[in-house]
C-alpha cells in the first residue's frame, strides 16, 4: 500500500496532528527532513484557501522546490482552494504532479470541464465526506450525492484517481472503512484514504481493504514509523 506524508499548512506552517493551531514545523523544513530520511512522495494542502480564508501558495511552491532538489523524481500532491485553471497551471508549473480538486466538483461545473479538458492526466477527485454525508467548500457545507453515487459520477467524467478523505465526527472516531468500501465499489479506478487514518491499527485497517490503493498519513506519524517511510519512498503516483 501507498503512503503520502501529508502536510496541512496553514498561515505559512504546518498544522500539528490535533489540528487546533498552525504552531507545527516550517512546512519547508518538514518537507526536507520527510525527503532526506528516503520519502520522495508527499501531499500539500492548503488549508486557507480549501476554506476561503486565504492562501500559501508561495509556501507550497518553495516547499515543492526543495522536495524535487533532494528527489527530482518524487510525487507530489496538491489540493485546497484549486478552484481555477490559472491556480492549477502555477502548481503544475512548481512542481506539483497530482490536483486535488473538491468544491469545483459541486459548484463550478463549467470550470470543472475546462479543468478535466486541460489537466485530466493530473487531477484527482476528492470526496470529502462526514459519516457517509459529502462535504464541500472546505467541510463547511452539504452536497447532496451519497460519496458512492459521487464516486460513480466521477468516474463517468473521466477522473482516474479518487482520494476519499474521510472527516471524523470527532477525534477519537474509528475511520469510516464502510464509507470505503462502497466508493470502491462505485469507482473502479485508483482509490486513496485520508482524514481519519491515526495509528498504526488504522493502517493496518486500511491495507486489509480490498482495492484501496494508499493512504495519506499526516506527516509526523510518518517520520516516527520506518516502516511508513519505506512506504512513502515509492516514486509512481498511480
Amino acid at each position: 500500500m501507498k503512503v503520502l506524508p501529508i502536510l496541512n499548512i496553514q498561515q505559512g506552517r504546518t498544522l500539528p496532528v490535533d489540528g487546533s493551531s498552525p504552531t507545527g514545523p516550517d512546512p519547508v523544513d518538514l518537507a526536507c527532513r520527510l525527503a532526506q530520511q528516503g520519502c520522495n512522495r508527499i501531499a500539500l494542502t492548503d488549508v486557507d484557501a480549501a476554506r476561503g480564508t486565504g492562501h500559501n501558495r508561495a509556501v507550497l511552491a518553495q516547499t515543492m522546490r526543495a522536495f524535487r532538489q533532494i528527489h527530482p523524481k518524487c510525487c507530489i500532491q496538491v489540493g485546497g482552494g484549486i478552484r481555477a485553471s490559472d491556480q492549477a497551471q502555477f502548481y503544475l508549473d512548481h512542481g506539483a504532479t497530482w490536483l486535488l480538486v473538491g468544491t469545483v466538483l459541486h459548484r463550478l461545473p463549467m470550470v470543472m470541464d475546462q479543468m478535466l479538458a486541460r489537466f485530466r492526466d493530473h487531477l484527482t477527485a476528492s470526496i470529502d465526506a462526514r459519516q457517509g454525508q459529502v462535504l464541500a467548500s472546505g467541510w463547511a457545507q452539504p452536497a447532496g450525492p451519497t460519496p458512492e453515487a459521487l464516486a460513480h459520477r466521477l468516474r463517468e467524467r473521466g477522473f482516474r484517481r479518487i482520494l476519499f478523505t474521510d472527516i471524523p465526527p470527532d477525534p477519537d472516531a474509528e475511520p469510516d472503512f464502510a464509507t470505503a468500501h462502497r466508493i470502491l465499489g462505485e469507482a473502479r479506478v485508483p482509490v486513496f484514504m485520508a482524514g481519519s487514518l491515526r495509528t498504526r491499527a488504522h493502517l493496518e485497517q486500511a491495507a486489509a481493504v480490498p482495492g484501496l490503493q494508499g493512504v495519506c498519513v499526516e506527516a509526523q506519524l510518518v517520520l516516527d514509523c520506518p516502516g511508513l517511510l519505506s512506504a512513502s519512498a515509492q516514486p509512481t503516483c498511480a
